[in-house]
């Protein structure tokens, strides 16, 4: 009750990811009606996927990974800028970090994509903005690293890996979702620039 209390927008969308999630992993069904198509997109059809596709998830550690993510960084995240721009920050994540991948996979009638990564990224990479100096575990890496460390890194390597393609993985989503996520962030809550460049000049001063 606490978090639904002081995080109430953050921990709805948690228990909504748990539960179709789960649903999903026992109703194959629910995959065709939830994920996302560009190809159907494009064409006007099955826009709402666009949303749907963040409620489910390809398998547990899919689901896991996401959720400690979200976990770590959107309670605090929404404690910080309220409930508002928090919902504001997710769900703008979740639509525009799928609409490159909608243009760039328009005519592939077989590609599919799901998970809240994007949605997740744009938290994460909001947060960044407002707590540059916390500290993440990277695995394999033994040792925390600044989440101001770490960002760069991650974009890094979000193209590095989009490039690549030898996965099953939406890394332009991740990448995209984080820029929004910063965009959205600076847009709607005053002060976030000078709040950062002040932490940062702080710590090297």
């Amino acid at each position: 009750m606490e978090y639904l209390n002081n995080t109430p927008v953050a921990a709805l969308i948690m228990i909504f990811t748990v539960v179709t999630s789960i649903y999903a992993f026992n109703d194959n069904s629910a995959y065709g009606k939830f994920m996302l198509n560009p190809f159907s997109i494009s064409r006007g059809q099955k826009v709402y996927t666009l949303i749907t596709s963040g409620l489910i998830h390809a398998d547990w550690m899919h689901l896991i990974f996401n959720m400690i993510t979200f976990f770590s960084f959107g309670f605090p995240l929404e404690r910080a800028i309220g409930s508002g721009p928090f919902a504001a920050i997710y769900f703008v994540g979740l639509i525009l970090s799928d609409i490159p991948t909608v243009i760039k996979h328009k005519n592939d009638i077989w590609y599919n994509s799901l998970g809240a990564s994007g949605a997740v990224s744009a938290v994460l990479f909001a947060a960044i903005l407002l707590f540059p100096f916390t500290t993440l575990y990277i695995m394999p890496l033994p040792i925390p690293i600044w989440a101001i460390v770490f960002g760069p890194l991650y974009l890094i390597y979000c193209v590095y890996a989009a490039r690549q393609a030898r996965d099953n993985i939406n890394h332009d989503a991740h990448f995209f979702g984080a820029l929004t996520g910063m965009i959205v962030m600076v847009l709607i809550v005053p002060g976030v620039i000078p709040n950062f460049l002040a932490q940062i000049l702080a710590k090297i001063g």
